[in-house]
């Protein structure tokens, strides 16, 4: 007699993840931008190498700053959004039961389902987790994609930190009399590291995700030199 083991299939998906690799790619993208240009603009108006590094070490810690504190509020308004819509869904669910059994099953309608096997999942998903059942196929929100406030204000502040502290290690290691192409080369190579990490983790083509940081980076750099040449230059 054979014997039947059943077995439970795992899957691990992006999306899981996509939270807090969204806050750490975006916070480490800006922070080698935002630093690399700044050092860019200071440097192309001849600053003294002091002022560089003060200005490269006041851009990482503002701007580390910056990014948790937009971060937090903005997804903090997201996870308000939703507690607000979930209270709401309990009320209904509280008051009006059959409504909302019938809009469970006119959703599984829509996504393919014929109206009595429809019916039969919406009851038994209610049976076992009505608010949860609603949450997720009505409103959208599963414990993946909630929105975790703290989480991602750390997480961009972190990574902002980390990707204001390249182009800030160059400034301290490389001369002067080239600090400007150290910084520029640099921030380039590591714009595209980031963009080919961030497309692996992601699942999205690694030379395009390269290209497109890289392409920004370095046209965000280039004006701000600009702007460095035309205001730091002595009459």
């Amino acid at each position: 007699m054979k014997s039947h083991h059943h077995r439970v299939h795992s899957e691990r998906h992006r999306t899981e993840h996509i939270g807090w690799l969204r806050a750490a790619v975006l916070g480490a993208n800006d922070g080698i931008i935002s630093t690399a240009s700044l050092v860019a603009g200071v440097a192309a108006a001849q600053a003294s190498h002091g002022n560089i590094m003060t200005t490269a070490i006041a851009g990482l810690v503002a701007g580390a700053m910056s990014m948790a504190a937009g971060e937090f509020v903005s997804v903090h308004s997201q996870a308000d959004t939703e507690k607000a819509d979930l209270e709401r869904e309990r009320q209904e669910l509280a008051t009006d039961t059959e409504a909302e059994h019938r809009e469970l099953t006119a959703i599984y309608v829509r996504r393919g389902l014929e109206h009595g096997l429809a019916s039969q999942v919406a009851t038994q998903l209610m049976a076992h987790d009505a608010l949860g059942a609603h949450a997720r196929d009505e409103l959208g929100i599963s414990d993946a994609l909630s929105a975790r406030p703290l989480q991602a204000a750390m997480a961009s502040a972190a990574s902002f930190a980390v990707g204001a502290a390249m182009p800030l290690t160059v400034v301290a290691l490389a001369p002067t009399h080239s600090l400007l192409q150290w910084t520029v080369v640099s921030a380039m190579l590591f714009l595209a590291l980031l963009g080919a990490i961030a497309a692996s983790i992601g699942g999205t083509p690694v030379a395009r995700s390269t290209l497109r940081v890289t392409l920004w980076g370095t046209l965000a750099m280039a004006v701000t030199a600009g702007v460095g040449m035309l205001f730091g230059s002595t009459p």
